[in-house]
Formats: C-alpha cells, structure tokens, sequence
C-alpha cells in the first residue's frame, strides 16, 4: 500500500505571533503539493487561529501541540479539541514525551484526547518513545509496543486507520543523537505490526508511522527510503521557514 509521507514541524514553546506570522508568509507559496505529502505545523495554540488564516489557499496544514479531551467545562487554561476544530486545524500532537514528563501525562489521558480528538474530525498524531535507559536494556520494542497498545484501546480500525503515530526515542529529542536509520526503520516496524496484532494487516498498512529525534534536512533523505518510516516529527529544524522547506525538497 501506498502511504502519503507527513513531514510535520513542532514548535514546542518557541515563537512570537509576529514570527510565527512571517513563516506562514515565507512557506505558503513554496511548499510542494499536498497530492505528494502533507506539509504540516504544529504551534502554539496562541498562534494557530491567525495562522490558520494566514494560510488559507496554501497547502500548509496545522497541527495543535496538545488538547484536553474534554469539549468544553471548567479546565481552566486548557484547549478544547472541538475549539481547535472549530478553527479548521487538521492535526492535534498527544502524547509528546515533554508531556508525558513535564506534566505527567498518562497512556490513559492519551487515549481518551485521541478518542476526543477523532469525535471532532481531527486527526491525532501520536507519539511514542523510549528513555535512554530501556534502549541500552534493549527493551524498547516491548516498551513501545506497550505505549502503542494503552494510546489505542477502544479506538475503532477505521480510526486507527487514519491516524499517525510518531516514533521519537527520548534519547534523540534535541540532543544531537539520532538513531540510525536502521534503528529507526525497526522501531517503526514494531508499532506497524503492534497495529497489526490488535487491528490486522490492512489497518497496519495503512497507518502511517513518523520518525522523530534530531532530523535534519540532510538525513530526511535516508529516513524517508525506509519501508516503515512514512514522515517525520521535527523540531528545531521547523523552526526556519528554510529548513523547513528544504526537509521538504525532495517532493517538490
């Protein structure tokens, strides 16, 4: 099965409205066509209403880095994936491993904003990823395989389907190590066939998987010839609007 690559930048907490508003400005009108990939972003929340009109007639899309899994009630400063919704935003970021650390985040809390997410017709891209020390245990294809497992439960084949999943060991997060793309291809491997084992071969074709960890212009080439590696969750490389388009240069 064919698989449209996703080359997707995360922003983390970086950026003004004011830059955030000249990268749409310099992206817009350069980026390859959304037949061959999606080119997508994920900001701020602050930022994505006026990005999303910003971008409008590009093929840009955008990503929200979290949501709560709840429509609306009294979470005070949390973001409402029906809000998010509301602004044409395609893509929502769970599971991040900053979030899983910083705030604690639980496979459960992901599992219901992925459910949450899917009921407002948005699509979750969601991440998975060992710690330093279960990949020198060599433990990570159990580990992982449990994140995929517990971020799923209950989700249907039709929405498993559609979603992305992004691989990203911990150890490789703005580091400087990146696992080798043979590392990389394998982990990918292991959530393609944990989604065959729960969903079957069909669903796992269609998945698509993301490698994520200090990817760079220059080693996207090498990632993206993998079998199961179908895009990549970037960070400091999405932050300029040139490197963002030269990650994106072997589709134009």
């Amino acid at each position: 099965m064919s698989r449209k690559p996703i080359i997707a930048g995360n922003w983390k907490m970086n950026k003004t409205l004011s830059e955030a508003q000249a990268f749409v400005d310099a992206v817009k009108n350069n980026l390859p066509s959304s037949e061959k990939v999606d080119s997508v972003i994920g900001a701020p929340a602050l930022f994505l209403a006026p990005m999303a009109y910003s971008r409008q007639g590009s093929e840009l899309q955008l990503a929200a880095e979290n949501s709560y899994f709840e429509n609306a009630g009294a979470f005070t400063g949390e973001n409402s994936p029906a809000a998010i919704a509301d602004l044409g935003i395609e893509y929502i970021i769970i599971g991040h491993s900053e979030r899983r650390e910083y705030f604690h985040e639980t496979d459960e809390d992901i599992n219901k904003k992925a459910k949450a997410i899917f009921a407002n017709g948005l699509t979750p891209i969601l991440c998975c990823g060992e710690t330093l020390e279960t990949f020198e245990a060599g433990k990570t294809a159990e580990f992982v395989s449990a994140q995929i497992e517990a971020g799923l439960e209950g989700l249907t084949a039709e929405q498993v389907s559609k979603l992305v999943i992004a691989y990203e060991p911990i150890w490789a997060i703005g580091t400087g190590k990146t696992a080798t793309n043979e590392i990389a291809d394998e982990t990918c491997g292991v959530v393609r066939s944990t989604v065959e084992k729960l969903y079957g071969k069909e669903v796992s074709e269609a998945v698509r998987i993301q490698y994520g960890g200090s990817v760079k212009p220059e080693t996207i080439e090498g990632l993206m010839a993998k079998e199961n590696i179908d895009g990549a969750l970037v960070g400091g490389a999405s932050l300029e609007a040139e490197s963002f388009l030269a990650l994106l240069e072997i589709y134009k």
